[in-house]
């Protein structure tokens, strides 16, 4: 029963990891395409990219800290 807590926990550490780079990735191509339309509000666009992409980046990190807990629990 332990194998199957360990393996969840793996799946859920690799499922985080591909929701960021996902998440990052539709990030970076959107604000590029915002800037290219409106070039003037690059500053104010790159700040807003920059912030959520460190809010994604913390969320991705909880929960592969959640998922070492539950193997190192165990």
């Amino acid at each position: 029963m332990e194998t199957i807590g360990i393996m969840g926990a793996g799946i859920g550490a690799g499922l985080a990891v591909i929701g960021a780079g996902l998440g990052i990735g539709r990030l970076a191509a959107s604000s590029v395409e915002s800037i290219a339309r409106q070039p003037e509000a690059a500053g104010d666009i790159r700040g807003a990219m920059i912030l959520t992409a460190a809010f994604i980046e913390g969320v991705a990190l909880l929960a592969e800290v959640v998922c070492l807990l539950i193997v190192f629990t165990k």
